[in-house]
């Protein structure tokens, strides 16, 4: 085979076999493929798409590239969940537990974040003592006794994919339904999934910013997971505005907790029902998403969600008494509120800055050098649809430092008014099965 042959063939829109895809991929991990050579052939992609069973064994080809995780020692069905990202997506810390309460097991590999906020890693660490590192064994044990475990990513995970992404990255390919949907689906793969449910945001803080295209997104990804013998389930949601209240690690920590016991923010709480209900069914432990809900609701209300996550704690060396006394939580040395400077109905917040005025006061990483403050952050008060009064606070700041006036001049700049009662935001609009 020859790669100039098979740009040529993608360019004119057939089909490329498995063997030319497993080609393409595997030569270009190992060097043989020049970059402007897939550069080309990215270009191809981007412009005249690919089958389904294309998309699918390009997935593969790229799980395949470097080390798979196997986690058939853990009985049942494992359960990965993936966002597409947002600003205050603290799903992961609240799923685990509740989906783990429920008797799925919640084999979790996270990342650590570089923009807004920290990843579920860097909140995790905000728990005194929380490790993050385990050995596969103890990884394993512990899935199995306790049925959760959520550790940082190690290993050589889809080099392929890493290597393809920093070129789409300089070459204009990045916003691409099959590239995008064979990188995610790529890494959960090799993480060792049986089961996938995805969250696919559509929003201003979203990658995909209309409902059409995340919707084209989550078909693709689903129909690659069900392709390569996942079983995967998918919904859209709405990140035109923060999830929750908090942003910030420590922060929604908290939020989490207070989730977990019944007592957190409406479209947070809604969320991980949503999301979780898929879960169990996909992880085997019940038949119908009402069902589901059911006894996801459960173990909220007995209690049984919370002391996952407490478990979870203490088994990877955190002090579990955070549960009960969250100001063991680090704690910002300034609290400042953000009054509103009118009347009115909020009609619209701009995640994206929002999120950009939590990293200024050292929330996130704006490189990846940057040290991450776990203790600062943004609560908001008011979401859209809400009705505020000038001088009421629209948020709280919470920082280390009393010099807040580019975080105040980007909140205010993130938010629009109306004089007329506002809609509150749909926050799951669709459901993808296949």
């Amino acid at each position: 085979m020859r790669m100039v042959d098979l740009i040529e063939k993608k360019r004119d829109g057939h089909e490329l076999s498995t063997e030319e895809i497993r080609f393409i991929v595997s030569g270009y991990t190992n060097g043989e493929i020049a970059d402007y050579q897939m550069s080309s052939f990215l270009m191809a992609v981007f412009f005249q798409d690919m089958s389904e069973r294309e998309r699918a064994d390009l997935t593969m080809a790229m799980a395949e590239s470097g080390d798979q995780i196997d986690l058939s020692a853990i009985e049942g069905i494992k359960v990965d969940k993936h966002s597409t990202g947002g600003v205050g997506d603290t799903t992961t810390l609240v799923l685990g537990p509740l989906v783990a309460a429920c008797g799925v097991p919640v084999a979790k590999m996270s990342g650590r974040g570089l923009g807004h906020t920290g990843g579920t890693i860097d909140k995790l660490e905000a728990i005194d003592g929380f490790h993050v590192e385990l050995s596969t064994k103890d990884f394993i044990r512990q899935v199995n006794e306790h049925k959760l475990a959520v550790i940082g990513q190690s290993g050589n995970l889809t080099p392929a994919d890493k290597k393809m992404y920093s070129l789409r990255d300089v070459t204009a390919t990045v916003n691409s339904i099959p590239l995008i949907a064979s990188s995610i689906m790529s890494k959960k793969i090799a993480a060792g999934a049986d089961a996938i449910v995805l969250d696919v945001k559509t929003g201003e803080g979203a990658f995909m910013k209309t409902e059409e295209d995340a919707k084209k997104l989550a078909h693709a990804m689903v129909g690659i997971g069900n392709a390569t013998g996942r079983k995967t389930m998918a919904i859209i949601s709405d990140m035109s505005q923060p999830l929750g209240f908090a942003i910030g690690n420590a922060l929604e920590v908290k939020e989490a907790i207070e989730t977990l016991q019944g007592k957190g923010p409406e479209d947070l709480t809604e969320l991980c029902l949503v999301l979780g209900s898929q879960m169990v069914v996909v992880g085997g432990k019940a038949d119908t998403l009402e069902e589901a809900r059911a006894m996801l609701e459960g173990v909220i209300k007995d209690g049984s969600a919370l002391e996952a996550f407490r478990q979870l704690i203490e088994d990877q060396g955190g002090n579990p008494a955070v549960v009960d006394d969250l100001s063991l939580l680090p704690q910002a040395k300034f609290v400042t509120e953000l009054p509103a400077k009118q009347d009115g109905y909020i009609s619209f917040m701009e995640a994206d800055e929002i999120g950009t005025a939590a990293m200024v006061l050292g929330a996130g990483r704006a490189t990846k050098d940057s040290v991450i403050d776990l203790s600062v952050g943004l609560m908001l008060n008011k979401k859209v649809g809400d009705f505020v009064k000038k001088g009421e606070a629209l948020a709280t700041i919470y920082s280390n430092t009393q010099d807040l006036a580019e975080c105040q001049e980007m909140l205010y700049n993130s938010i629009e008014y109306s004089n007329e009662p506002v809609e509150a935001i749909q926050l799951v609009s669709a459901l993808i099965t296949d």
